[in-house]
């Protein structure tokens, strides 16, 4: 199968997005190349093609076959649901609630990146969006001094995160509870550095960091 040209493009498809979502979808549901590409009817090397080159361009058949082979929907694979809050798609007829083990919770937590850290203030708890690693069972972020979840430290707060799937109505939440230290010790510092994955969305220099032990750990998996 030959690339296709930009005339036949799907016009909500920006450049170099496309292959990124199809990459990390896959990689969500556990598939090799291999495996997508049998499953959406194409050669692997087509498939190659779309996720590592940025100007790839496939038509609107190709996205469809793509988003079967990916269990998702053509809008979120080309992005178009970027700036959609998830949740408002229609809950499943028989969803059926379910308590996760801790060593769930554990496996969940260790394959996220993205967190809500809840910080008591004298104003009342304030919530907050971090990137954050899991580093020996215990959560741990970069910060700003002064910024609000620097300001955790000392402090018992409650940290959550969660999946929603829309299109099969599902998801999970993990919530962890404990107190969170600002690491102050060198040789800690530089093993954290090490160790901990990604660098904070928000920018900027931030060296401040900040562990959470957990002392309860508590999830829910909603399946239909």
């Amino acid at each position: 199968m030959t690339a296709p040209t930009p005339s036949n493009a799907h016009e909500t498809t920006a450049p170099g997005d496309l292959g990124r979502r199809l990459a990390r979808r896959r990689e969500d549901l556990g598939l090799t190349r291999e495996e997508t590409a049998a499953r959406a009817g194409m050669a692997l090397g087509y498939l190659q093609y779309l996720e590592e080159q940025p100007t790839a361009a496939p038509g609107t058949s190709t996205l469809l076959r793509l988003a079967g082979a990916l269990r998702t929907t053509l809008t979120e694979l080309t992005g178009g649901e970027v700036e959609v809050p998830p949740g408002p798609a229609r809950a499943a007829p028989h969803a059926e609630l379910t308590e996760l083990t801790a060593q769930q919770c554990r496996a969940l937590l260790a394959t996220h990146g993205v967190g809500r850290i809840a910080v008591p203030t004298a104003e009342g708890p304030l919530v907050v969006p971090v990137n954050y690693s899991v580093v020996d069972g215990a959560i741990v972020f970069r910060t700003a001094p002064g910024t609000l979840p620097a300001q955790a430290a000392g402090c018992r707060v409650a940290f959550e995160v969660d999946r929603i799937d829309d299109v099969f109505s599902q998801g999970w939440s993990v919530l962890v509870r404990g107190l969170a230290r600002i690491v102050t010790d060198p040789a800690a510092v530089r093993r954290l550095t090490e160790q901990a994955r990604g660098e904070p969305w928000a920018g900027g220099r931030r060296d401040t960091w900040v562990r959470i032990e957990p002392l309860a750990l508590t999830g829910r998996r909603i399946t239909a």
